[in-house]
């Protein structure tokens, strides 16, 4: 796992982690997955051991994590630079670090993942709509895919966060932000994914409800399009039984398997 760095298109300076396999041969090239934290304010990766990337790196996929605007630990003007940047700046910071991995002498750039969970998996699906050509592939776990849906299928104990998120997301009564929220909404523009995605979902979620996920789902088979779906009836916001687990990373293994290798 190493410590990287790049300047986004608008000069600011992005911090971030890409993990890679043992023992990489001169002149071997691996494929990237793009790992983008959920959160996403104030949220962020650090160094030090990750399963999931240890995963990935002994299947020989290199992993890169991008600490996005907006992230944690990097100063409030960077924190503050994420306000309304979903679907936005966030999502330039992702395709940035892309252009950097890639000029790194260990990654095939012609086989790059994106895969997410919670706002990473808006994130995944907001990259496949917004930059299609830029992936071969995504992988969506519990996240949200609309803006509208999501903030109305908030729990009554999130209600006090409200103008925190009008602040940071988007201001669902201001005529401006809601034209932005259905631009960045990936679930109202699901015809722009041309690329082979995975979606995974806890049906008892109460975070992001499974409708989130549903209506990727309905909308991409409505066009013939095979989109595998996992759905455990015994999970919320992310797997946390074992058995569940194991068979989540065997379907992702294969998937990953199936498009980069």
């Amino acid at each position: 796992m190493r410590p990287i760095n790049f300047i986004s298109r608008d000069g600011l300076k992005v911090y971030g982690y890409i993990t890679i396999p043992n023992n990489i041969k001169k002149g071997q090239r691996v494929p990237l997955i793009v790992n983008p934290h959920g959160g996403p304010y104030g949220v962020r990766d650090y160094w030090g051991f990750n399963p999931e990337t240890q995963l990935f790196a002994s299947r020989g996929y290199a992993t890169l994590q991008v600490n996005y605007r907006g992230s944690g630990g990097y100063g409030k003007e960077f924190f503050l630079k994420g306000n309304k940047q979903i679907g936005r700046k966030m999502l330039n910071d992702l395709e940035d670090a892309v252009a950097y991995a890639k000029t790194l002498d260990f990654i095939d750039g012609n086989k790059t993942a994106i895969y997410g969970a919670s706002y990473g998996g808006l994130a995944t699906l907001g990259s496949l709509v917004k930059t299609p050509d830029l992936y071969t592939c995504g992988i969506d776990y519990v996240g949200v895919s609309n803006l509208f849906t999501f903030f109305e299928s908030f729990p009554e104990y999130w209600k006090p966060y409200m103008p925190q998120f009008n602040e940071q997301w988007y201001n669902t009564e201001d005529e401006n932000d809601q034209k932005i929220m259905t631009e960045v909404s990936p679930a109202l523009h699901v015809d722009k994914i041309t690329k082979p995605l995975f979606v995974i979902q806890g049906a008892n979620d109460p975070r992001v409800n499974i409708d989130e996920s549903d209506q990727v789902v309905k909308s991409m088979r409505a066009r013939n399009i095979e989109v595998p779906y996992m759905v455990k009836y015994d999970e919320g916001h992310g797997f946390s039984h074992e058995e569940n687990r194991v068979a989540l990373y065997k379907a992702m293994l294969g998937f990953f398997a199936q498009h980069l290798k």
